[in-house]
């Protein structure tokens, strides 16, 4: 990607690392997460969280919120929503280790929490 160029078509986008040789955690939270039940067709609310140590990439933010915005008219589970989040993370950027939380609003007097996690193999790049 060019400086002064971006996409808005939902790609997880990123920069170079520029501490490679170094363990360090980035994390980030999206607290207006919003996505359909896909039995009711209801609008479901939620924070997703992300915690990653990068290995080469970075994810790019701006291009992050534009790839969450994709989720809000797709009917999907919490379950699948994180797993799939997570999945594309991976793809993206290859982190290290890579933990995607959703907290998904109250919804018939129940919460629901859902996490996922990714560590790499020793000796996959």
């Amino acid at each position: 990607m060019g400086e002064n160029t971006f996409r808005t078509d939902g790609t997880i986008d990123f920069f170079e690392n520029r501490h490679p040789e170094r363990d360090y955690v980035i994390e980030f939270t999206a607290p207006e997460f919003t996505s359909v039940c896909p039995m009711t067709g209801l609008p479901d609310f939620g924070t997703l969280t992300i915690r990653y140590v990068p290995d080469r990439r970075c994810i790019e933010l701006r291009s992050f919120k534009y790839y969450l915005h994709t989720y809000r008219n797709r009917g999907i589970f919490y379950e699948d929503v994180v797993n799939q989040v997570l999945d594309d993370i991976v793809a993206a950027v290859q982190p290290r280790s890579c933990t995607v939380i959703g907290d998904f609003n109250t919804r018939g007097g129940i919460s629901a929490r859902v996490t996922a996690t990714y560590t790499r193999s020793e000796g996959a790049k």
